[in-house]
């Protein structure tokens, strides 16, 4: 099993840092160690005093520390662990990688109804799709590595773990960095459910799972968010018998009704057993099972397994910051406390990503720094409300969206105009064979400025951003109408819902006038 160690390196910095071991002899994850913590990488000795310094190096902290020293500032990046964070680590990349492999598989079971004679039984080969996972994540880690950082940009790399000893300084080890603006980017870690006997029997989280390369016979899924969808999906795909535990009535209770309800019904045709409304009472070992019993309402049982894999929140990284010495206020479950400016109760220390923000998406924390750069080195007045945020669930068919849903509007008394164009009137989707998903757009009543829009497709996270770039440039739904689309594209789905607006426009005074009209040109 191979796996990467995370514990911080020596406190003197003036020695070579430890930094994480590799476990296993594998050449990518030595590979991406070599990039992303390097062993023996000597930090340097520090400027006088920083533009600004970073205190995490996932995504918020890369692009911070990456776009100001482009502008000519001197920064400094602060990182105890793996540069690249979540993101490339444990989140993004190494769930993708797994989700491709998984769609392959299920492409090939599903490729006798497109005219192909599969033999029967084919199967995944697990340590091949992990291996797969951990070359791809290597590759990548080049991209956020601490050399390209010190010597292509210009950044000040130092590994190891912060502190802040006052409103204008860090500590790293024995080195004293001083700073006229820092940036709180140390991300957040999965969150541990308080379920008796779960720490006992020992569980997995996106930041263990991929370390896995025998794949788990029976595995058990707590939580039917994002994290626990795409994952119980992609393990169900490859051989895994899943059962997921979701306390809601639906997976994906946080997304349009309509989406989620698709997706749940996936699940149930591909046999991932699904326990809803439901409560894990405990865990308790049974010889090598783990075996989990639960409520749901009048009902309940048990269920062993081999493996649990618990993607239930996301708890900040603020412990060890001493972020009281620096006046910045925080709380475990919000983690750090930053107004509209992404400025901490400090008015030279900002934060931004998942420490402190509720969109926890590799692309807010990009943007995210992008404020953060003007608003710290150039007294910008950025807002982080002013960010039209997309996202996506990358479950198969994925499920994106942006701006309001219908519920949330009618909280905020927003009327709205909707409509949908079913996947099943799409030319492309038919020829597809993925006729299961639709197009909902949401207008302001009285005129086609979108407000919001959930799209269910095999590739919705690709099809959301031409919504998006509609939204952002303030372009209509009736516009979209005339734009051309390729011939045939699932995305024409878009064009179809612009279509369905201008016949509203069509009222009968406009259709007598119309015809009036083509009587009297006769």
């Amino acid at each position: 099993m191979s796996h990467v160690a995370t514990a911080p390196g020596p406190r003197d910095d003036a020695r070579p840092h430890a930094g994480p071991q590799v476990l296993a002899d594998d050449p990518h994850d030595r590979e991406l160690v070599a990039n992303v913590h390097p062993p023996g990488w000597v930090n340097p000795h520090p400027a006088g005093r920083y533009n600004l310094v970073v205190l995490g190096a996932g995504t918020a902290g890369l692009v911070t520390a990456a776009g100001a020293a482009g502008l000519g500032a001197k920064v400094a990046l602060v990182e105890r662990d793996l540069m690249g964070g979540d993101c490339l680590n444990v989140g993004c990349v190494p769930s993708k990688c797994m989700i491709r492999s998984s769609r392959a598989l299920a492409d090939l079971r599903s490729a006798a109804d497109l005219g192909f004679r599969v033999p029967p039984g084919s199967e995944a080969d697990f340590p091949a799709v992990m291996e797969r996972l951990r070359r791809i994540r290597a590759r990548i880690s080049r991209h956020d590595s601490a050399r390209r950082f010190r010597d292509e940009l210009g950044v000040d790399v130092f590994l190891g773990a912060a502190r802040f000893a006052s409103a204008d300084t860090i500590l790293v080890g024995d080195r004293t960095l001083r700073f006229k603006s820092a940036v709180i980017a140390t991300g957040a870690r999965a969150a541990q459910p308080p379920i008796p006997g779960l720490a006992e029997a020992g569980f997995l989280t996106n930041e263990s799972v991929f370390t896995l390369t025998e794949r788990p016979r029976r595995l058990a899924v707590v939580g039917g968010g994002p994290i626990g969808c795409e994952l119980a999906q992609a393990f169900r795909r490859l051989g895994s018998e899943v059962t997921l535990f979701h306390k809601a009535a639906h997976v994906l209770n946080r997304e349009d009704r309509d989406a989620a309800e698709i997706v749940q019904r996936a699940f149930e045709r591909e046999g991932i057993r699904l326990v809803l409304r439901a409560e894990v009472k405990r865990v308790q070992p049974r010889g090598t099972d783990k075996v989990l019993l639960w409520s749901a309402g009048d009902e309940g049982g048990e269920v062993a397994v081999d493996e649990i894999l618990v993607g239930t929140g996301r708890t900040p990284n603020v412990e060890g910051l001493e972020l009281e010495r620096a006046g910045v206020a925080w709380d475990a479950k919000r983690g750090v406390h930053v107004d509209d400016q992404l400025r901490t109760a400090s008015p030279r220390i900002f934060a931004a990503g998942d420490v402190c923000m509720q969109h926890k998406f590799t692309h807010a924390a990009d943007f995210a720094a992008r404020i953060v750069i003007q608003n710290a080195l150039f007294r910008g007045r950025k807002k982080l409300s002013a960010l039209t945020m997309p996202w996506c669930t990358y479950t198969d068919p994925e499920v994106a969206h942006v701006g309001l849903h219908e519920t949330e509007a009618q909280r905020r008394g927003v009327e709205l105009a909707t409509f949908v164009v079913r996947l099943a009137d799409v030319d492309r989707a038919i020829t597809d064979g993925e006729e299961e998903g639709f197009v909902k757009i949401h207008v302001a009543k009285g005129g086609d400025r979108i407000v919001g829009a959930t799209v269910v497709a095999r590739h919705a996270g690709d099809m959301i951003s031409e919504i998006t770039t509609a939204m952002v440039g303030k372009v209509g739904l009736g516009t979209l109408a005339s734009v051309i689309h390729p011939y045939p594209t699932q995305a024409e789905a878009i064009r179809k819902a612009g279509d369905a607006y201008n016949r509203t426009r069509l009222t009968p005074t406009v259709k007598r006038l119309f015809s009036a009209w083509l009587r009297w040109t006769r």
